[in-house]
């Protein structure tokens, strides 16, 4: 098989609908004769590539996979000890096989729809209980990016809610033996937002002068132990409020931060399972204290109860999301790492507490073992009261001693000249202990006089809750995975239509290399020497995508798509500094975006300005240069999505960078809708000076029920010495790091490089083409049923649509919310709701959907429309329509009490597909119920036993 005709195969089984009588008949409906005079009408001509897209040729999936053996090849395996807050982990075969590497885990999207959510909202409700067990405090979310950022998170939490004058706007002192990456991060963010941040040995004691909250480590960055509750103590006393940064294994032995007297309590759950993944995605958490709950920063999954009384998961306070909140929003944290948390929280439920803390004995018994080894034989370690880590002192042999273990297979961590860490982990034999032993001079025996300070020592339970008490056999955790998994839709049963999240397929073979252990078992900070084939990728992976943009520059630092949104105005804000533009901080945003946007320019400095959009979608060019002229002297940047948020191709762009480059600021051009523009046209051509790039939609890394994602940074020259700088060796230029490790979620970009080099130039820009026809056959169909809200030339949309229910609404009272329930009866996730206008679906079907999938979608709103009819013509009122009472439940159709004005057949089987219907586990939610009763942890049993089994954890 030739290369080219490899490439057409693999191009084949991307796009869905690639039969020729198939597109033939979308075209018809659209009215086009081909796929290229669509495009030309739809694309405007000013923003055009000129050329094809150059890229290597494509490759057949054998070819990819062994490409990608001869990459991993390149990467040397070690025994990591580096530790500084990553460690080596086995993650249990039947978690990395049924979830980790499993589809309807790892394509499920955001559980923004609970009632077909509830599997992924169950783990993620077991990782907040796992958390708030082991931090002592009573509310944790369901994960954030990385362990630094989340700091900093904390950070800002806490300038936030300390309302204690003179704290307030006191300083952040952060103690000497946090994570380097950590303060790294810490001091990034608070330059941009202007406030100071001092480092010191908060075991010496509190600095003077006024401080708004401290940041501790436990255990530090050198491994010691030591009781914390005296300096937490002091800094309340002057106003104060405190963070500790906590490793969740060591609090299986340590008192909890919480019961030491912490606000909050962050860190990673990386070590419960989780690859190292050259540094990422791992779940961090967050917990707090009761009273800081509606501040909390990402996502925090909650109980109420359905339609029926039955309990319920779902997202509690959603109105801390973005999309609401905008400038005014407590964090610019979107999604966070969903897949990752659940895989950390099955872990726990696989080993108990019995199982965690056995875990973490054996790491602490190895770490004294290996002390009591180095002390006899002359090296000073420098704490007596440790976990699992060592700093030791080797005056000027330092670096010997790091090479002679590397020679052994072995990596520790070198500090300076003269001092060495050793971090010892679940993975740690005697062996190991031996040999690292060795490399001191030393054999192994005894265990010295090293232990925890008896102050330190963990009293209370923790993880007592049955679901961590039930699964020990592979057999219990296996059925328990499965039971979860059949409640939810993922991309792996249905299409998932949402506009803006571009659910496309995830290929098996994209997916395969992310556990080969090549690639999985290498830690961030291992030496060069060894991770020559991840360079390699990345560097690739980032040439494809400077190619792909028009940029000069791309980092893949920013481990998701609200990252790479301030890695961005961060390099802007760079740039005028460094030409003495200080003032230069006011950024314009289009009513219409996403509203991540507003958050991330509030992130880095700036004061955000609202431009209105006019009645046809577009921006409102009056309203956008009166803007213009009057913030000409301090304008910093406009931040524009293009395609727009209304699923359009605007002609105005060009005109519209030009504007904004006269009146001496940047372009910021959103790429979270690029999956409408590769091949044809280029941001960093058409007049963008920086974009981020969302890999987890355009270049196919799955959602996972809400994270991982990436979200690379690129940039013209002229902002490149303003890209992300890497966080363990950054001293405070201009090259802020964004993300705790220099290659971010590395882990997952093997799979953004095979979807690159499977589909080639050309089966990329066959894809765009493909999404434009997919969504524009949708449009068409639907036009006359549900009106298309914004159209561009020729009455044609980009890559999605929004469907206007507001004239039904007004009519009839069935709600867009309505309409999305009950596309839960035919099998569907709903499209996205009420974004951006309220009020709307907007729909987005990919070019990965087959032509025969797209029509069972357009069928099943069609059949919703003639329901919606029912109710106008008064066959039944909405609150007794099959819309309001959607979605209908097995147990609600089977019911001996069927009392509703329609029939069960209506309600279960509006379709013709009764062999593979899905039923929701539950009906309706009521999110506000909910949210005024906040239950984030899992209940206890008896609160399901009265209404439903299906709930038994």
């Amino acid at each position: 098989m030739s290369v080219s005709s490899a490439s057409t195969t693999f191009v084949d089984r991307h796009i869905g609908a690639r039969r020729q009588a198939d597109v033939s008949a979308m075209l018809k409906a659209v009215g086009y004769d081909t796929v290229d005079s669509l495009v030309d009408t739809a694309v405007p001509k000013v923003i055009r590539q000129e050329t094809a897209l150059k890229l290597s040729d494509a490759l057949s999936e054998v070819e990819v996979l062994a490409e990608l053996r001869r990459i991993a090849g390149k990467n040397k395996t070690a025994v990591q000890m580096i530790g500084q807050g990553y460690f080596d982990t086995v993650t249990p075969p039947v978690i990395r096989r049924n979830i980790l590497e499993s589809p309807a885990w790892y394509t499920a999207y955001t559980p923004y729809q609970p009632e077909i959510s509830q599997g992924r909202l169950e783990a993620l409700l077991n990782f907040q209980t796992m958390v708030q067990d082991l931090v002592g405090l009573p509310i944790a979310n369901a994960s954030l990016l990385d362990e630094a950022t989340a700091v900093a998170e904390a950070v800002l939490l806490m300038r936030r809610a300390n309302k204690a004058k003179p704290a307030a706007d006191g300083k952040t002192v952060v103690d000497i033996d946090v994570l380097p990456q950590t303060i790294a991060i810490v001091k990034g963010r608070a330059e941009a937002l202007g406030f100071e941040v001092e480092v010191a040995d908060l075991s010496q004691g509190l600095p003077d002068g006024d401080i708004n909250g401290i940041v501790l480590q436990q255990p530090g960055a050198s491994g010691r132990v030591w009781d914390q509750s005296g300096v937490i103590a002091a800094a309340k006393d002057r106003g104060a409020l405190v963070t500790v940064a906590a490793d969740l294994l060591a609090l299986t032995l340590i008192t909890p931060p919480g019961e030491q007297g912490a606000d909050i309590a962050v860190g990673s759950a990386q070590r419960f399972g989780v690859p190292l993944f050259f540094g990422g995605p791992h779940a961090a958490y967050m917990a707090v204290r009761k009273g800081l709950e509606r501040s909390l920063p990402g996502r925090l999954v909650g109980v109420s109860k359905d339609d029926a009384g039955v309990p319920a998961y779902r997202l509690a306070l959603q109105t801390r999301e973005q999309h609401i909140r905008r400038e005014k929003a407590t964090s610019n944290i979107c999604t966070a790492q969903a897949l990752l948390a659940i895989v950390a929280s099955m872990y726990a439920v696989y080993h108990g507490p019995d199982g965690l803390k056995a875990i973490a004995e054996t790491a602490h018994g190895h770490a004294r073992a290996l002390a009591a080894s180095l002390a006899a034989a002359g090296v000073e370690v420098q704490h007596k009261s440790f976990f699992d880590t060592l700093t030791v002192r080797v005056p000027g042999r330092a670096a010997g001693m790091l090479a002679d273990a590397e020679a052994r297979g072995i990596n520790l961590r070198r500090i300076d000249a003269d001092t060495l860490g050793i971090s010892l982990d679940e993975t740690t034999t005697p062996a190991i202990v031996a040999e690292v032993a060795a490399v001191f001079g030393s054999t192994v025996g005894g265990e010295g006089d090293f232990a925890l300070d008896a102050g330190v020592e963990r009293s209370s339970d923790f993880l007592q809750h049955p679901v961590f008490n039930t699964h020990r056999s592979e057999t219990q955790l296996l059925r328990y995975i499965r039971k979860l998994s059949d409640r939810d839709l993922a991309l792996d049963r249905t299409m998932i239509p949402l506009g803006s999240c571009t659910m496309k397929l995830n290929a098996t073979a994209e997916m395969e290399a992310i556990s080969w252990p090549e690639f999985a078992s290498i830690h961030p900070f291992a030496p060069d020497s060894q991770t020559e084939g991840w360079r390699e990728l990345i560097a690739g992976l980032e040439a494809d995508l400077t190619a792909i943009t028009g940029y000069d520059q791309v980092s893949i630092q920013p481990n998701a798509g609200s990252q790479g949104e301030l890695a961005g105005l961060l390099a802007i804000r760079g740039y005028h500094h460094s030409r003495g533009d200080q003032q230069r901080n006011v950024c314009l945003i289009p009513a219409s975006a996403h509203g991540t946007n507003a958050a991330s320019a509030v992130l880095a400095g700036m004061k955000v300005v609202v431009v209105a959009t006019a009645a046809d979608g577009t921006i409102d060019h009056a309203d956008l240069y009166a803007k213009i002229e009057a913030n000409k002297d301090v304008l910093s940047c406009i931040m524009i999505t293009y395609p727009s948020t209304h699923g359009v191709y605007d002609g105005d762009v060009t005109e519209i960078c030009e504007a904004i480059h006269a009146a001496g600021g940047q372009v910021y051009v959103d790429g979270a809708n690029l999956n409408a523009l590769v091949g044809l046209a280029q941001p960093g051509k058409f007049g963008g000076d920086v974009s981020h790039l969302n890999l987890h939609k355009t270049f196919c890394i799955p959602h996972g029920g809400g994270g991982p994602g990436v979200g690379p940074v690129a940039a013209k020259a002229h902002l490149a010495p303003f890209m992300p700088g890497d966080a363990t060796s950054w001293t405070g230029g201009a090259d802020v790091p964004i993300s705790a490790s220099r290659f971010g979620s590395a882990g997952v970009l093997p799979i953004s490089w095979a979807y690159v080099k499977l589909m080639g130039g050309e089966g990329l820009t066959e894809a765009t083409k493909s999404a434009l026809l997919a969504a524009n056959y949708v449009a068409a169909r639907l036009n006359e049923h549900f009106p298309v809200l914004y159209t561009g030339e020729g009455g044609l949309v980009a890559h999605e649509c929004i469907l206007d229910l507001r004239e039904l609404t007004a009519k009839t009272g069935v709600t867009a919310e309505d309409v999305a329930k009950r596309l839960i009866d035919f099998g569907f996730h709903a499209p996205t709701l009420a974004f951006p206008v309220a009020g709307t679906l907007m729909v987005e079907p990919t070019e990965s959907e087959d032509l025969g999938e797209i029509d069972r979608f357009i069928e099943a709103m069609i059949t919703i429309r003639k329901e919606i009819d029912q109710v106008a013509n008064g066959d039944f009122a909405v609150a007794d329509s099959p819309l309001r009472r959607a979605p209908h439940t097995a147990a609600a159709v089977v019911s001996s009490d069927w009392d509703r004005a329609y029939p069960r057949e209506q309600a279960a089987f509006p379709a013709h597909h009764k062999q593979d219907k899905y039923f929701p586990p539950v009906g309706r939610i009521d999110g506000a119920a909910g949210d005024r009763n906040l239950i984030c942890s899992c209940p206890p049993l008896e609160a399901f036993e009265e209404n439903t089994a299906d709930f038994e954890n």
